[in-house]
């Protein structure tokens, strides 16, 4: 699989724990973060995701064009009676999976798009293809109940979730779980890509940096979660879902002119509604 330019996106196998991802592991356990201050990111998490946004804007991330390739429901088609998919994408950040599918005139949705942060959400509404009739932003903690405030329950047929839950306290992924079950309708699918377990990521991260076992701490006060597929495959089946897909993915970033071959785990899943 081709993701953007220069870079291969491949389905493999879990990795293994070696000697060598063990003795890293067991030097970041010698220092881990306190828990007070555990504590205090969890209360500042907003703030610090604010701070990036300000600090970053809309250049950070490229736009996510690898995902309709990925996840095929994304090209979509209507519902049987003719009216509009809902599409949910939780963390949408500035727009950059949600924009390149409206550019592309996948038209067949209506796109609801929220996020942590309210500054991303301002960068959202200011993207000249920002249109109510075809989607609506807004600020939520997808940890708390306040999204039914915006959508109805089982109004949903797909929820994106890329590169969300990792950001998540694991304390809280089981309720997010059953928040996205509520809203999606039976036969509604979860598309989801994350961090995979001992990405190069991980194993960058130095003494201090470690708040539990497999989340850490980044220098600028985010949070992120690494995953293995029995853990995300037992969340998801926990709260009624069905399992489709549950793979590792690994990236590649490939430059032959400069000798760059840069590795990347990922995790991807696709997790449906069952129809009563």
């Amino acid at each position: 699989m081709e993701d953007e330019r220069g870079k291969q996106s491949f389905i493999v196998d879990p990795p293994k724990l070696t000697e060598e991802i063990r003795e890293t592991l067991n030097k970041q356990n010698s220092r881990m973060v306190s828990e007070f201050k555990s504590n205090q990111l969890e209360k500042d998490a907003k703030k610090n995701w604010d701070l990036f946004y300000k600090r970053n804007e809309t250049r950070f991330f490229k736009n996510r064009n690898w995902t309709v390739r990925e996840f095929q429901e994304l090209a979509g088609h209507s519902n049987d009676n003719g009216e509009r998919k809902v599409m949910l994408e939780i963390g949408c950040g500035v727009g950059n999976l949600v924009f390149p599918l409206i550019e592309d005139n996948y038209n067949d949705y209506f796109i609801y798009a929220c996020d942590f942060s309210p500054r991303a959400i301002e960068f959202v509404k200011s993207n000249e293809l920002y249109n109510e009739e075809k989607i609506r932003a807004f600020q939520c903690d997808i940890t708390t109940d306040t999204i039914f405030d915006e959508i109805k329950l089982e109004s949903v047929d797909i929820i994106t979730v890329i590169f969300v839950f990792s950001s998540i306290h694991p304390e809280n992924f089981k309720k997010v779980a059953d928040t996205l079950f509520k809203l999606l309708k039976p036969g509604g699918i979860i598309l989801f890509r994350d961090y995979g377990l001992y990405d190069k990521a991980q194993l960058r991260f130095k003494p201090g940096n470690k708040i539990a076992e497999n989340f850490y701490v980044r220098q600028d006060g985010t949070r992120t979660y690494f995953f293995s597929n029995d853990e995300l495959k037992n969340l998801f089946k926990s709260v009624g879902f069905e399992i489709e897909q549950n793979v590792f993915v690994e990236r590649r970033t490939i430059n032959k002119k400069e000798d760059i071959n840069v590795q990347r785990l990922f995790i991807q899943g696709k997790f449906k509604k069952p129809i009563r």
